[in-house]
């Protein structure tokens, strides 16, 4: 249940006054019954904020919802340890916390602006330290039997499940998701590549026929902080499970799931440096990235870090995978179910508060229904709940960061300045503390705007219209970015037609933001290349000899 936007009004037939269900005034159940459960006369409706009207040939009744609809909260009440201070995992073991005199930050939760914990920045001796476990484990692994490699995949899936409350309440605190988004989406995608993955681990010659397929070796992997231990997911369980050993970096903002996915690894027994956690910041990413003893570098973030690591990795001759940037387009033509369509435009920009690489933030409606949409797009919108990451009701949990907030707002501020009108419906009360931005969507916007060019990472969607398909596939490839895009028409041709034309890796037909380990992921141009999950996802991790 969604909170109702203020102020509705409501035209009610004059024979009836009641439009909604066409009876008569004084039928028992309808408004205007006094004495009759569940109804209510004009007075009660007066004292209740109910303002009646009533024209010549019609009334109009406002309903102010005020507070009357609000949820009760419902908080996860369920309590998780978080440790005053943290270091790396190195060779199946946590090293000690660092000194006073060492590098270290500060883990901050985005919601309240407390901190969490205190985590160790790795030096160069740290990463060297990594990398050397990694490349010791490298030989015994790689000979396991692909069986018995399969068997601590499927044992490190089975803890996630059984850890998994444990695992969404601290990736919520950490990032600042709503608990019902790490609770029914990340953690379950988490266990599930580690399954889907421990499957192929014998496969891996029916994954590639006629061909010898060999681990790489030593892997670097950086990853983002929008889903922290998602990514780690993404990462790990493909290059294990082909026999290659790690060492991850997760972001700065967000290492504590990776680092709880540090103690499941020790739980399950996973063979010491086989995969080794070092936390740092950008100086980390850049040491473990240029280190001389990797084989195969993989990386999910920004684009312009993307460009640098690409580079490093074509001056070692050495494999990559990117991952980047977005600003994916959601196409809604007017032979869609718009009520469906409005849900999926909410899915696709909105989840994760817009911390998604292939977000839908680029909207193009057919020019016929943009008016309906975008009224029933607001209406939606405002009855998004902006609050608590841990309350099981919260639809939009807290921005990341500081400097992400700031970004959104510089970016919302350019677009307004460059001729876009911003619609904000909601209205509620924002917490006090904490890293808040409301839901919102620019309309008059034109191509050429910033709004509509760069990725802004937040819970902001941009508004175009277009008139013909050819008009649509023009605007929806007008950007240096291939990652993700969306379609919605009940007509199968042209799903087909238009989908095989949009220069995009990723593209969902009649729904938006589904993901699965068995299906591939990635992108084009500046999205970067190369692909993660599915059987196109382990050619990644292997080599002919």
């Amino acid at each position: 249940m969604t909170t109702p936007p203020e102020n509705e009004t409501l035209e009610i037939d004059p024979r009836t006054e009641d439009g909604a269900n066409g009876r008569p005034p004084g039928t028992p159940g309808t408004p205007g019954t006094p004495g009759i459960p569940g109804s209510t006369d004009r007075a009660a409706l007066r004292e209740s904020a109910v303002d009646i009207e009533a024209p010549a040939a019609s009334f109009t009744r406002t309903l102010n919802f005020t507070e009357s609809w609000d949820y009760a909260p419902a908080p996860e009440r369920a309590k998780v340890t978080i440790a005053p201070e943290y270091a790396h995992f190195i060779n199946g073991e946590f090293t000690a916390p660092p000194s006073r005199k060492e590098a270290r930050m500060r883990n901050i939760n985005p919601a309240n602006e407390s901190v969490l914990c205190e985590v160790a920045i790795a030096d160069k001796s740290a990463v060297n330290k990594a990398v050397a476990a990694a490349r010791a484990a490298f030989p015994k692994w790689r000979r396991l039997d692909p069986r018995e490699r399969a068997k601590y995949l499927y044992r490190i899936a089975r803890r996630i499940q059984e850890r998994a409350r444990e695992l969404a309440i601290v990736e919520s605190m950490d990032g600042g998701k709503p608990i019902k988004e790490s609770r029914d989406i990340d953690i379950p995608l988490v266990a599930q590549h580690f399954f889907y993955h421990a499957g192929w681990a014998d496969k891996l010659r029916y994954a590639f026929p006629n061909r010898d397929p060999q681990p790489i070796g030593v892997c670097a992997q950086i990853i983002p902080w929008n889903f922290p231990l998602l990514m780690a997911a993404w990462k790990i369980a493909p290059a294990i499970a082909c026999g290659n050993t790690v060492v991850l970096k997760p972001a700065e903002t967000t290492p504590l799931t990776a680092l709880r996915l540090a103690e499941i690894l020790q739980e399950c027994e996973l063979p010491d440096g086989v995969v080794n956690i070092i936390t740092g910041d950008g100086d980390t990413g850049a040491l473990l990235s240029s280190h001389p003893d990797i084989d195969k570098l993989a990386f999910t973030g920004s684009t312009s870090v993307g460009k640098v690591l690409a580079k490093t990795a074509a001056e070692k001759n050495i494999p990559i995978t990117l991952e980047l940037g977005g600003k994916s387009a959601h196409i809604i033509f007017e032979d869609a179910s718009v009520d469906q369509a409005v849900e999926g435009i909410i899915q696709g920009i909105y989840f994760n508060q817009g911390h998604v690489c292939c977000a839908g933030s680029r909207l193009f409606v057919q020019e016929s229904i943009e008016r309906e949409v975008v009224e029933k797009l607001r209406i939606r919108l405002a009855s998004l709940r902006v609050g608590d990451p841990l309350d099981k009701n919260t639809d939009v949990g807290a921005i990341n960061s500081r400097a992400q907030l700031d970004t959104i707002n510089r970016y919302l501020k350019i677009g307004v300045d460059e001729g876009a009108t911003r619609i904000e419906p909601s209205r509620n009360g924002l917490p006090s503390k904490g890293y808040w931005c409301r839901p919102c969507f620019l309309t008059g916007v034109q191509p050429s705007h910033t709004v509509a060019r760069e990725e802004i990472f937040g819970p902001v969607l941009a508004v175009m219209n277009f008139r013909t398909p050819e008009e649509a596939l023009l605007r929806a490839n007008n950007t240096r970015y291939g990652l993700a895009a969306g379609i919605w028409t009940d007509k199968g041709s042209k799903i087909f037609e238009i989908a095989g034309r949009l220069e995009a890796g990723v593209i969902w037909c009649n729904t938006y933001n589904r993901f699965d380990a068995a299906s591939p992921f990635g992108g084009y141009k500046e999205s970067g290349f190369g692909r993660e999950g599915g059987l196109q996802g382990l050619r990644a991790y292997v080599k002919f000899d």
